[in-house]
């Protein structure tokens, strides 16, 4: 969803390099969540460990850290569902009003200049089909709508193979005038640096990766099954970088085909992919339209998948009082909390009608790599505290691999813009007057 903006803004074609230095960073974090898992005897989450190990306040500031992860991100990966559906329906001759595509108060632009109607600026109001995707998907959450593994097998593999595909058919279409495509979109490789912060040498990949970190969202969930590996020492380690560099080498090859299909000046936009395979012509319209169909199908799990993990975290801290009660309260009909379902339908929805996905994804970058700093420090914390304490994995080279994870992720924050920043900032010193004004007096422990 944000490659192409990381591309055209920052890195260029550089942006391989981008999903290299991100890889890495969570490598360290994903190490860190496996040691966690195999030691500690409860349901795998940061916020579990945060809770368990560095006690309640900790764990309060993990819960505001994955509104963000989880919450924001649902948002932006909605606002890249909904350039995919516009691109597609587009094709057939159904055009949503582009006023209605885009967040509240951007010029709309047409080949990059503002479009003006009778000698008046327009701007995008709302965007209108992301909101909806968040609307309705809210609603099935409220009446149940869980995925059964063949079901959740099969969008995975409908993933996989629009991926393949794209990497497949137009890669081969690269590759028969590469030189050519080489020196109009991949010269130079890494463009010169540009006055401003992180717009391109290296400074600009290393603020791409504080971009596409967005895509490594979720892979801690293979840390979370330590507890279940046969041999975790040899398997957890396997698992998580094995994982990691499957996931690193398929961003690289799309980003590749990306960057060399169209000019990195021209990614800008929620569907990059889209773009890509618009460029190949007409005669390629039917594969283009199977590319944006499945892209759309694999976005809406994902979307999915984030609410409904936000909607299980305010849970359990609702269990816990730090928040309201009625975010556990369970609907006496479909068994989900379904108060709590709403809430988070309605903040993803406006937040994905009504902000522009740049400030969203790093908000998400933000709020995950800061997650992830705690999860490396809370591994060195238990090592000091409980020394002795039986794990079924440990990170190796003592506490290097954790302060290095705790360093890489604060070094790609400070890529992220200031203005970014310092909202987060004032959202982090919010979430602290709330606990304080009402979390520590109803929190289970105080009880």
């Amino acid at each position: 969803v944000r490659t192409g903006n990381a591309a055209a803004l920052h890195a260029g074609p550089a942006v391989l390099l981008s999903f290299v230095v991100a890889g890495i960073v969570c490598a360290f974090a994903g190490l860190c969540y496996a040691e966690l898992s195999s030691t500690l005897p409860v349901s795998g989450s940061a916020y579990t460990y945060s809770y368990t190990t560095l006690g309640e306040f900790a764990a309060w500031i993990m819960g505001a850290l994955l509104l963000l992860e989880y919450g924001l991100a649902a948002s932006v990966v909605a606002v890249g569902w909904s350039g995919y559906v516009v691109s597609l329906l587009k094709d057939f001759g159904i055009v949503i009003p582009p006023q209605l595509t885009g967040p509240a108060g951007y010029p709309l632009l047409k080949d990059g200049v503002q479009v003006v109607i009778d000698g008046v600026p327009v701007f995008t109001q709302f965007n209108l089909p992301a909101f909806l995707i968040c609307t309705v998907l809210s609603i099935l959450l409220v009446v149940g709508v869980s995925e059964s593994a063949k079901v959740n097998n099969a969008i995975v593999a409908i993933k996989v193979a629009v991926i393949v595909a794209f990497i497949v058919i137009c890669g081969a279409t690269v590759l028969m005038d590469l030189p050519a495509r080489i020196a109009a979109n991949w010269t130079p490789f890494i463009p010169p640096a540009e006055p401003g912060e992180g717009h391109f040498g290296v400074g600009g990949i290393l603020r791409a990766a504080s971009i596409v970190f967005f895509a490594y969202i979720g892979f801690e969930a293979v840390s979370t099954a330590g507890q279940e590996a046969k041999n975790p020492k040899k398997d957890m380690p396997f698992g998580i970088i094995g994982s990691l560099v499957v996931c690193t080498v398929l961003y690289m090859l799309v980003a590749a085909v990306l960057t060399l299909m169209v000019n990195y000046k021209s990614l800008n936009v929620p569907d990059p992919v889209a773009v890509a395979v618009d460029s190949m012509g007409p005669q390629w319209a039917w594969f283009a339209g199977i590319i944006k169909a499945g892209a759309i199908v694999g976005l809406t799990s994902v979307v999915l998948v984030l609410m409904y993990g936000q909607t299980r975290i305010f849970y359990t801290m609702a269990r816990d009082g730090l928040l309201p009660r009625v975010f556990s309260a369970v609907h006496p009909k479909f068994q989900t909390p379904w108060i709590n379902t709403l809430t988070v339908g309605l903040l993803v929805a406006v937040a994905a009608g009504f902000f522009d996905i740049n400030i969203l994804g790093d908000l998400t970058s933000v709020g995950t790599l800061a997650a992830f700093a705690i999860v490396c420090l809370t591994v060195i914390w238990l090592r000091i505290t409980a020394p002795d304490l039986p794990r079924g994995f440990k990170v190796p080279l003592g506490p290097l691999l954790p302060i290095l994870g705790i360093g890489s992720c604060l070094y790609l924050i400070t890529a992220i813009e200031a203005k970014v920043l310092w909202f987060f900032a004032y959202y982090s010193v919010g979430a602290v007057l709330v606990y304080f004004a009402y979390g520590i007096h109803f929190s289970r422990l105080q009880q």
